[in-house]
């Protein structure tokens, strides 16, 4: 095993669950599916094949021999053919009408969509089940403030659930996004091989509703509600970009909340979950890296870029199909999902497991907050009866003095006490202290977090109960 390549998303990253929805035998089993769907309907409609025929394909839809495709492989170099031949094999009697009217397509491409449709099912799962845990931290700390920035810099206040909130909001629009494209996946049907159905027109002579009937009973014994209506041999390639695009838009979520987390981890206030014999770095025994988001960032970096594949494959495939797709699908697809679901495993697990500093976090707010009690301040002192006008020059002055004496000498925030000393304003620095409770700048952040996870989360999670439960183990 370690003189070959192996790929680091199946060795690290992707959960099992998902190694096998692109796995092989997922791929196989799923084309016999398809190849008793077709007899079957064929069967229904008429066509010379026999129910007997059908219970021959049914009795080995599972026991794939692989040495025989593997075999006939090598001399036909032909992978949908040979997997005929292997399944001929062990069918005798339904050998003849294996395949009856199909090309390679009408396997290869609806397993591509009912893997893909899979595999966003499981995606779906995992996010929802973020959402959920998020959810919970959220509310947990929707009345703590914290200092907020803008442009990393100290801004008007806010909660941390309020910020956990703006995580959650850009994860509810991917979990949007999703759905619809799930919800709009078809399978390509039985097109033939210029989409035209001309080989299942001839098959029935002529009959036109019995070649529209055919693809809605295959479509719905697969558990779709039906075809898209017009393709050229193969689905639109922009499907493929369509899906991706979801995966680009988690990965863009989650690459925004590990960077937030790398910040705050590096401000001391919030921490990713730190194991007990964790190494941190190999030469500085006291380092705490937050190496799980920083993973976070890393694969969601890679998911966004592969969203380029699947859109220059749709807008270079040349009139009815070319087949310059083919090597790119087979990684693009499966590693941006593979990919997708390392990031939904790591994120489950950092909001799990996330620690908060409240002490930290109220030093930092405290430390700056003087600065943004100003308005309220000069609003007291009007009320005292001084002038307004004057009152915002005296407190722009005196900021500025605050502000040098914590920049170029590394004093603490004296504002309050600068104040306290200049009788224009008539308050005292006990009565000014009394402004500096946090509660009063974080406006309505508490009973946002409130109603958002009422009226926005608490749904989703009711309408995906079924799914919640899941916890993450990372690999490495």
């Amino acid at each position: 095993m370690y003189d070959k390549y192996q790929s680091p998303l199946s060795e690290r990253y992707a959960s099992r669950e998902m190694q096998y929805i692109f796995s092989p035998d997922m791929k196989f089993r799923t084309w016999r599916k398809l190849w008793i769907a077709l007899a079957e309907t064929e069967h229904e409609l008429g066509l010379p094949v026999s129910e007997e025929q059908i219970a021959e394909l049914k009795e080995h839809q599972d026991d794939i021999n692989y040495e025989v495709a593997k075999e006939r492989e090598k001399l036909v170099r032909h992978d949908v053919m040979s997997h005929v031949y292997a399944y001929g094999v062990q069918c005798p009697k339904a050998k003849g009408i294996i395949h009856l009217g199909a090309t390679s397509c009408y396997v290869g491409d609806n397993t591509d969509i009912i893997v893909m449709c899979e595999a966003l099912k499981l995606v779906k799962k995992k996010l929802v089940n973020v959402i959920q845990e998020l959810s919970k931290f959220a509310e947990e700390y929707r009345e703590l403030p914290t200092l907020a920035f803008t442009h990393f810099q100290p801004a008007q206040p806010t909660t941390v659930g309020k910020r956990a909130s703006l995580w959650l909001m850009d994860l509810k629009l991917d979990l949007d996004d999703l759905n619809y494209v799930l919800d709009s996946l078809r399978l390509l049907g039985s097109k033939g091989t210029t989409g035209t159905q001309a080989s299942f027109l001839e098959l029935f002579e002529g009959d036109h509703e019995k070649c529209k009937a055919l693809e809605q009973k295959i479509a719905e014994k697969l558990g779709f509600s039906g075809c898209y209506p017009v393709s050229g041999q193969t689905y639109s390639r922009k499907n493929d970009s369509r899906v991706l695009s979801v995966l680009a838009g988690i990965a863009q979520s989650a690459h925004k909340f590990s960077n937030d987390i790398r910040l705050l981890q590096h401000l001391k206030e919030v921490e990713e979950p730190f194991e007990k014999n964790q190494i941190g770095s190999s030469a500085m025994a006291y380092k705490r890296n937050p190496m799980r988001s920083e993973r976070m960032a890393s694969l969601a970096n890679y998911v966004m870029s592969d969203l380029m594949n699947p859109m220059l494959v749709a807008s270079t495939q040349w009139f009815e199909r070319t087949l310059d797709d083919s090597a790119n699908k087979r990684l693009s697809i499966p590693e941006g999902f593979l990919a997708i679901d390392g990031i939904l495993d790591l994120y489950l697990n950092i909001v799990d497991g996330l620690v908060v500093y409240p002490k930290v976090i109220e030093k930092h707010l405290l430390a700056e907050l003087p600065f943004m009690a100003t308005e309220n301040i000069m609003m007291d002192a009007v009320k005292a009866g001084g002038d307004r006008q004057e009152l915002h020059e005296k407190i722009r002055t005196l900021s500025m003095e605050a502000g040098r004496n914590v920049k170029e000498r590394g004093l603490d925030n004296n504002l309050l006490e600068l104040i306290a000393k200049d009788p224009a304003f008539g308050l005292s620095l006990e009565e000014l202290q009394k402004t500096m409770e946090p509660t009063r700048y974080t406006g309505r952040a508490k009973q946002q977090v409130e109603e958002f996870l009422e009226e926005v989360i608490a749904p989703i999670l009711e309408e995906n109960k079924e799914l919640l439960g899941l916890k993450a183990e990372i690999n490495v």
